[in-house]
């Protein structure tokens, strides 16, 4: 059985889009780092302890994924906005400019997990503030890390990407496969849905 350790929406619509068979778990998982690590360990770190989490909920033969997204420009993270005013910041901040998004994977399996990170970088165009603001009006992005996203009404602010897109929704799928078959010499086709693709 293959289980998605997330709530996330974006990525059980990229398992559904797979036509997977899997199964969630939320894992509730601790997100506080209490030293500071580098955006590419961060996710990894947060990753692991998701999938860990979520352990005591599976099989041992069971394949767990777990992923852990952040936005950062100029070694500063940006998480999740609390409010409207730190989305409208965080928005502001990457307006006409580059920034980065790190999503850390985890595959679990019985006593192993694998864990990898991976970057894309982001340019917006230059927003104007009722821009932002309409923005945060109509999708209230506050369960999205930098407070966006590219796949919903923000990809109109993108000017370029460089890597990786689904890994700016918040799982890079084809990097995730080719640790699955590298690491655990397996495919995330060996959890297809009986009858459900073309």
């Amino acid at each position: 059985m293959l289980i998605l350790a997330s709530g996330s929406p974006r990525r059980k619509e990229m398992f559904d889009r797979l036509r997977l068979s899997y199964r969630v778990v939320t894992s509730g998982a601790d997100e506080t780092v209490e030293e500071p690590l580098a955006p590419a360990e961060l996710v990894k770190t947060l990753a692991a302890r998701k999938a860990g989490a979520a352990a005591p909920f599976s099989r041992e033969e069971d394949v767990i994924v777990a992923a852990d997204t952040v936005v950062a420009m100029k070694n500063k993270i940006y998480g999740k906005p609390k409010d409207a005013a730190e989305a409208h910041a965080m928005l502001a901040a990457f307006s006409g400019r580059t920034h980065q998004v790190y999503t850390g994977f985890a595959i679990r399996r019985a006593m192993k997990c694998h864990t990898e990170s991976v970057v894309t970088q982001v340019t917006f165009r230059p927003l104007t503030d009722r821009e932002i603001d309409r923005y945060i009006e109509e999708e209230k992005p506050f369960d999205k890390a930098g407070a966006y996203g590219i796949q919903e009404g923000a990809g109109i602010f993108v000017l370029s990407i460089e890597g990786s897109f689904d890994n700016v929704v918040g799982l890079p799928l084809t990097q995730l496969e080719l640790a699955l078959k590298r690491e655990f010499s397996l495919s995330l086709f060996d959890f297809e849905a009986v009858g459900k693709r073309f």
